[in-house]
Parts: C-alpha cells; structure tokens; sequence
C-alpha cells in the first residue's frame, strides 16, 4: 500500500450495557493516505459503513482476482486521480447481525456510537478537516440505510453521502417476506422467535429460516420497546399490524426524506446507485429515495443518480467511483458554497 491503515480499538461507553451483551470496545480502522506522514496537511474525511452481518476486519478479506475496497481506495489515491482523504471504516456488528446504525433499546445506542464518539475520536486523534463539509459518510446496503439516515438525523455532522443499494421503500423491501417468515415458524419453530432465535445460535446459522435474523435485527432496529422487548410487524399468519409496521415506516429514508426535506438542502454532495437486478428491489428503493432528493430541492448538479447493471453483489468498484465524486468536492478548494 502507498497508504496505510491503522487499526484501534475505541471503548464506547455509548454501548457498555447494551441489550444483547455485544462487546462495547470496538475495532476501529483509519485510512491514511499517500502523504499523510510527510506532511502537516489536513484532510478530508470519508465514513464506511457495512452492509448487514458485517464486521469491520472482513474488510481485509477479497475474492480470488480481486482487490478488496481498502486496495481499491488506496489505488486511486496514490495515482493522483482525485484528491487524499482519511477513510474510516466503522464496525456496528451487533450478535443479531447489524444495528442499521440507529439507537435502539433493542440492541444499543449505535446511531450515538456512531456520531458522538467515533466522530470525536477521529477529529481529535487525526489531521482531518472537521467541519461538516469536509465529512461524508457512504454504505451498502445496511450501510447506505446508515448513509442515508444519518445526515438526516443529524444535520450538522456530514455535508455528503454516497449509497449504494442502499434499504429504503420499506413497503417493497420488507412486505413480500413476512407471509414467508410465517410460515417458516409455523412448521420449524412452533411458531415462535425465541425458538429460532436459540437454534439459530446453537448452529451458527445454519437452520431453516436463516435469513429471518435479518428480519428480526431489523425488528430489534425499529420496533424495540424500551424493556428490550421487540414487537414483530407481522402476525401468524403474515399479515401486518399496522400499528408496529408504522414504527418501522417512521425509519424509511424514503418518509425521512419527506418529513426533513431541508436536511437534504443541507448536504453539498448525494450519490445514490443501486443495480437494475437487485434482489431486494432496492434499485425500487433507490429511485424512490433519489426522487425524494430531487421533491426536497437539491440541486441537480449536487447529485448523482444511476441504476447500473448489476446485483446486489460484488459493488467495491462501485464505492470507488463515489469516493472519486465525492473526495473534490470535500476539498476547501472545491466547496462552491456555504453549506
């Protein structure tokens, strides 16, 4: 690497005490790029967040013929291409898989974790530019939920964001999988969660129904009670209560995005993408949400919208090309207006 990549370890009191026992002392990672070392210059900053199940070291892992996304990064920033920034990769792995970077009763305070003290520590440890325009945050996936939702909650933390794939249109990401979920309780778990939930630990998720975690980690994300307790959205037989369903349509970047639209006028720099053949119909989700860009007003040349083709798979080249967008436009010199 012409970078390097610093890995610490931050003790988050935000998330000592946390519903399910997970860990509150966290890996960190911090990219440094080419340069960092030889100079007294500051930087701009970038946050990474993980799609759903992941943990911040699997992003040291890569596929055969492939680079992994920190390669990919440090590529492009030693060949010039676009200017250097700090790059910092988050870990919000819960023991149900992900937190969807909000707070939550149900499995902790991640969305503080994120905001008041990884934040903090990274302004007050490296040379970074730490204003708000100089910060954005990207993801995939359940990361582009958190890239997308953060902003908006607040305001005045990142001026950009980038996501890819990103959940949003709660009504079409989600709906299609409770009847099947039912379903799966009824004839392997006696109908209920606490059953699933104890085999699917005891095998390291290999049981029927394994991707019903997801539902559940999102259940425990948007409708937790504050004892801890989750309100599933659905009944035994797959139909919607609505009154816990509206709990989690409050989460939708999608109904965020109408209700805060001068959030989003706040933002200097939106990269929204998705792939035509996304499995979850988050490409649905991505137009839904960029549409939701465009009603709140934000200017169209502060935009970047596209459907490629593509899945929801195999992406990291698609984060490089936002960090390419999005690094000159986090530049002092590049900053075309107050924000």
């Amino acid at each position: 690497m012409s970078g390097r990549v610093e890995k610490v370890t931050i003790v988050s009191e935000e998330l000592r005490g946390n519903a399910l026992g997970d860990p509150y002392e966290r890996p960190l990672w911090i990219y440094l790029p080419p340069g960092y070392d030889d100079t007294d210059a500051r930087y701009p900053s970038i946050y990474v967040l993980q799609g759903y199940s992941g943990q911040v070291t699997m992003w040291g892992n890569r596929a055969a013929w492939r680079r992994n996304y920190p390669e990919l990064l440090d590529e492009l920033f030693a060949s010039g291409e676009t200017p250097p920034a700090i790059v910092v990769f988050v870990d919000a792995w819960t023991r149900l898989g992900g937190s969807q970077y909000v707070d939550s009763p149900g499995h902790g305070r991640y969305h503080s974790y994120l905001c008041e003290e990884i934040v903090p520590y990274v302004d007050a440890r490296y040379r970074t530019l730490a204003g708000k325009q100089h910060r954005a945050i990207t993801g995939k996936s359940s990361g582009g939920y958190g890239a997308m939702i953060t902003p908006m909650l607040r305001p005045g933390l990142f001026g950009a964001l980038a996501t890819h794939a990103g959940d949003a249109l709660f009504d079409v990401l989600y709906l299609r999988d409770f009847p099947k979920a039912a379903r799966t309780l009824r004839d392997e778990y006696d109908g209920s969660w606490t059953t699933f939930l104890d085999r699917f630990f005891a095998t390291g998720g290999r049981c029927p129904g394994q991707d019903m975690i997801l539902l559940y980690g999102n259940a425990a994300s948007y409708s937790s009670n504050p004892d801890g307790t989750v309100d599933i959205p659905f009944d035994d037989l797959g139909h919607l209560l609505p009154e816990v369903w509206d709990r989690w349509r409050e989460y939708d970047p999608v109904t965020m995005a109408t209700e805060r639209p001068e959030t989003l006028r706040g933002l200097h720099s939106i990269w929204i993408d998705a792939g035509k053949s996304d499995e979850y119909f988050l490409d649905l989700g991505a137009t839904a949400f960029h549409r939701a860009v465009q009603a709140a007003g934000v200017p169209a040349e502060d935009v970047v919208f596209e459907l490629f083709d593509g899945t929801h798979s195999n992406l990291e080249h698609r984060y490089v090309l936002a960090v390419k967008w999005l690094a000159p436009r986090l530049t002092p010199e590049n900053l075309s207006r107050e924000i």
